[in-house]
């Protein structure tokens, strides 16, 4: 990249075609290419993408409707965390058309990827609007999450976007018979603690991560 042919292939892929063919070939561009060849990266268009698909996906589920807001925020953070971009990216194949740098050889990393998406976004809407951004989102990132919520993945991306400490998990007891033990664990982060019980020590984790994201969500 950048010609003609290359062009057409992503455009396909996303199914938008760019006026202004510069901002594609920017959104492709990683910083290390970018250091190494004195050319824009597509880090300002992270930043916007971001933003951006923060209000797409609350738009969406806004008119969706029928969920409270603490639910809304839950899977709004779910939707636009790193895992999904990322594995919306790799589905469509656009992390082989990102330019990296010549020690970045082989897969850009998942940073890279995921960011990748949120470029997309930005690169379409200064190009064509807010209408073929929604459209691009709506297609390729769905609301709907088919697998069992990480609640500890999304409370550190929570904690991450707000540039806190990871949390901090102990296990706090241990109660029943050896054949059906519960499990009980404190999860900590940004002042606060909430608590919760599972059959293992996994679970019990997952449960007093959702209880935490849930009260820092209604902190905010």
């Amino acid at each position: 990249m950048p010609n003609t042919d290359v062009f057409s292939e992503i455009e396909q892929k996303i199914g938008y075609t760019f006026r202004d063919k510069r901002l594609l070939e920017t959104c492709f561009t990683h910083a290390s290419y970018a250091g190494e060849h004195g050319c824009e990266s597509n880090e300002r268009l992270e930043f916007l993408g971001d933003a951006l698909l923060g209000f797409l996906v609350a738009d969406a589920l806004y008119r969706a409707g029928g969920e409270r807001e603490g639910e809304m925020t839950a899977r709004r953070i779910r939707c636009v965390s790193a895992a999904p971009l990322e594995s919306a990216v790799r589905a469509l194949g656009l992390e082989k058309y990102l330019r990296i740098s010549a020690g970045m050889r082989g897969d850009p990393g998942k940073k890279a990827v995921s960011s990748l998406f949120e470029a997309i976004v930005a690169a379409i809407y200064l190009d064509g609007g807010i209408v073929p951004a929604q459209k691009f989102v709506a297609a390729y990132l769905p609301l709907a999450q088919q697998a069992e919520p990480n609640y500890k993945g999304e409370l550190q991306e929570y904690l991450q976007g707000r540039h806190l400490p990871r949390a901090a998990y102990e296990l706090v007891r241990r109660e029943g018979e050896d054949v059906a033990p519960v499990f009980t664990v404190q999860a900590t982060a940004a002042g606060k603690s909430a608590v919760g019980t599972g059959k293992t020590v996994r679970a019990a984790e997952k449960s007093a991560a959702k209880q935490l994201l849930q009260c820092l969500i209604k902190g905010e």
